[in-house]
């Protein structure tokens, strides 16, 4: 376009064929080798513009200056202009030294102004000196005069400096010339010198989140593991598993706020974004991402005064653009779907979208905390749940994804942490409809599980690379091994057999002992004892024959024959104690806390008599005792009572708790100052009932509330 260029803008165009150069000398000398094939290429494709080099380099300096030998007029010029300058200092040098000027000076120094020297004379004695006026300073006190005898040398210096203007003009528009002469060849080298750039970026870039490179796929799936975000601190971040594509389309994730649902969300576009830009990803190695044709998110909230957006409006005109675009193999991440109206409505109208997206074909990404779209999700094939993992005990967020569980929301539990009464959350649980409760309750039973199975997967994925390891082993060690197998195989036969032997010799001892002991007993007894030796010789040989057989608490079995009202026995199937009510031939009613049922006397075990009625009671006092065990409560509330009052009343309870066959029961005292709490533990701790206390969980009332394991 003809125009000329100013001398640092030079400065920017040397160091670029500066580095043009270093980029093609350090891949030749690289020819050798068969690294870098690609890069190498690019290298080759860089053309070298010596001369124009050249030229810049003899004209600019590497400070951005003309350099004085640019051409031998500028050269020529600068050398007169340095020596006016010195014929001027030389004159005012001895002006100032004059001794007929000394009272006339303010200062005995020279200045300039306006590209001419001058020096500073007092007001007063303006008349006596001989000059020009310039300036004066801001009290008028001083005049700064170009004195007559030196201003023929000053409007040399002016003429010099206009010549060596002009002459730095022609000089810079014939470079300029040449540069554009160049351009197309500079800006091909530029282009791919910006190829490098970015492509070592990249590089670093991986270094830096310690990325892998993607394995890109056109089958529309991805799965990533511990897949991170890349703008979060490596050290902290919480690596997550996504998986999207291959089973399900739509990935919804349900879980608290300040979770980690969103970053789960960009996480995954910005692995995408990453890949699709040439770019590693930090990511455990293998990572599978789908090539997607576009990427839509609608993230964050945009409401906004000056166009009437509410949240709601915001979201709802992102996602009919979003709708009016999207086709098959389109990603999508929706944050907070259906968010921002009433509840119902932003479920019904999420619901509906996400079903359009599913016969779209588009993979979906979204967020919600609806529990109408999880079960949403569990109803519609091509959906699947997921979640952020929350701590319910420490009621903090893991940040882990949970795919295939619906995650709650934990509000009760994260606004009882952030400080809110636990009377409004109280009364808030009181006025949360059931279904939703028992919802939540059931979502976070299975997250529980996920969790416990998650932990035997992760052990038996160790105990699997632990059997592999031995398996290489056992190829170089097969034959030792086979025969030390034989040995111990040998070794157990003999001492099985050494273990029945002892055994039968045990069982006839047994039997010996009790045909001795009951011999002058009736026949009657003498039949009971010995089937209850039988009893115990075959539990003998069962424990012998396989090795292991589990302890029972309680191994003594019922005899219907000395059964009587008010016995305590043990019921296995329930692994509860409790009292017997009645005989029903080879039935026995039982009161199991508050519930009564019949169960087989055979499947029981007998604890011991009626605790208070062991030397002699009554079947109407026994009665009494059982229908007063039904009616006891699990807990009991002291609120209100001193200590002394308190140790009576509950020293009471738990006599009755342990008759009904209860094994934990509540004491409820209050928080208040604490006094009732410490002097109630204090008696509990002494009580004979008593294996064990605790203050009770969150949901049970905290430290208001003791729990009480009975013996």
């Amino acid at each position: 376009m003809g125009a000329v260029l100013e001398d640092f803008e030079f400065v920017d165009i040397i160091s670029t064929m500066y580095a043009m150069r270093n980029i093609k000398r350090f891949f030749k000398e690289m020819e050798a080798s068969d690294e870098a094939v690609l890069l190498k290429g690019w290298a080759q494709a860089i053309e070298i513009l010596g001369q124009l080099e050249n030229n810049l380099n003899h004209v600019i300096d590497e400070h951005g200056q003309m350099r004085d030998d640019a051409s031998m007029e500028l050269k020529r010029i600068r050398r007169e202009i340095k020596s006016s300058y010195s014929r001027i200092k030389d004159r005012l040098n001895g002006i100032l030294r004059a001794a007929e000027y000394q009272k006339y000076f303010q200062d005995t120094l020279i200045t300039m102004r306006g590209d001419r020297y001058v020096v500073p004379i007092k007001q007063e004695y303006r008349q006596f000196f001989p000059g020009l006026v310039h300036d004066q300073s801001a009290s008028g006190s001083t005049l700064f005069i170009e004195p007559m005898a030196i201003v023929e040398l000053n409007n040399e210096v002016k003429q010099l400096l206009v010549a060596e203007k002009r002459e730095r003009e022609r000089i810079l528009k014939s470079l300029s010339l040449q540069i554009a002469q160049n351009s197309e060849i500079l800006l091909a080298n530029s282009e791919l010198l910006g190829r490098f750039d970015f492509t070592f970026a990249k590089a670093r870039l991986a270094q830096d989140m310690r990325a892998v490179r993607p394995l890109l796929n056109a089958q529309g799936y991805t799965e990533i593991r511990q897949a991170r975000h890349p703008l979060l601190d490596p050290e902290k971040v919480v690596p997550i598993d996504i998986v999207l594509g291959r089973d399900f389309n739509t990935l919804l994730i349900t879980g608290p706020n300040t979770g980690g649902k969103t970053v789960s969300m960009k996480t995954l576009g910005l692995q995408v974004l990453l890949s699709q830009a040439g770019c590693f990803v930090p990511a455990e190695s293998g990572a599978q991402i789908a090539v997607y044709r576009q990427v839509f998110a609608d993230i964050g909230d945009e409401q906004s005064i000056a166009q009437s957006l509410s949240t709601f409006s915001a979201h709802m005109t992102h996602l009919v653009k979003i709708l009016s675009e999207v086709e098959a193999n389109d990603l999508l991440l929706l944050d907070e779907l259906g968010a921002g109206t009433d509840p119902e409505e932003g479920a019904a109208l999420a619901m509906s979208i996400l079903e359009h997206l599913l016969g779209v074909g588009a993979k979906v990404l979204a967020t919600t905390h609806y529990s109408e779209l999880k079960t949403f999700a569990y109803s519609h094939e091509g959906i699947e749940n997921a979640s952020v993992e929350f701590d319910i005990k420490t009621l903090r967020p893991t940040y882990r994804l949970l795919i295939g569980i619906p995650g709650a929301s934990n509000a009760f539990a994260i606004s009882g942490r952030l400080g809110l009464k636990q009377s409004l959350i109280l009364r808030a649980q009181q006025l949360i409809k059931a279904d939703h409760a028992q919802f939540e309750n059931v979502l976070n039973t299975l997250e529980a599980e996920k969790m416990m199975y998650e932990q035997r997967n992760a052990d038996i994925a160790e105990r699997q690379l632990k059997v592999q390891q031995l398996e290489q082993k056992m190829t170089a060690m097969q034959e030792e091994l086979k025969k030390r197998k034989e040995q111990v195989m040998r070794k157990a036969k003999e001492d099985s057999a050494a273990l029945v032997r002892r055994t039968r010799r045990e069982t006839e001892q047994i039997i010996k002992s009790l045909k001795e002991q009951f011999n002058d007993q009736g026949i009657q007894k003498r039949q009971l004892a010995i089937e209850d030796a039988r009893s115990r010789i075959k539990e003998g040989v069962e424990r012998t024959s396989t090795a292991v057989l589990k302890q029972k608490t309680y191994t003594k079995p019922v005899r219907l024959t000395e059964l009587s009202p008010g016995d305590i026995v043990y019921v296995p199937s329930l692994d509860q104690k409790g009292i017997v009510l009645s005989l029903n031939g080879k039935d026995i009613e039982v009161q199991l806390g508050s519930m009564k049922m019949n169960v087989k006397a055979a499947k029981c075990m007998f604890v011991e008599r009626a605790p208070s009625l062991k030397s002699e009671s009554t079947p109407s006092k026994m009665v009494g005792i059982v229908s007063k065990a039904s009616s006891i409560k699990r807990e009991i509330d002291i609120r209100g009572m001193l200590v002394d009052e308190a140790e009576h009343v509950v020293g009471k309870y738990l006599d009755d708790a342990v008759l009904s066959g209860m094994t934990q029961v509540l004491i409820i005292h209050g928080k208040g100052t604490g006094a009732l709490r410490k002097g109630i533990q204090t008696y509990l701790k002494g009580h004979k009932n008593v294996l064990s206390l605790t203050l009770g969980d969150i949901n049970e009332g905290g430290s208001g509330v003791t729990v009480v394991e009975l013996k």
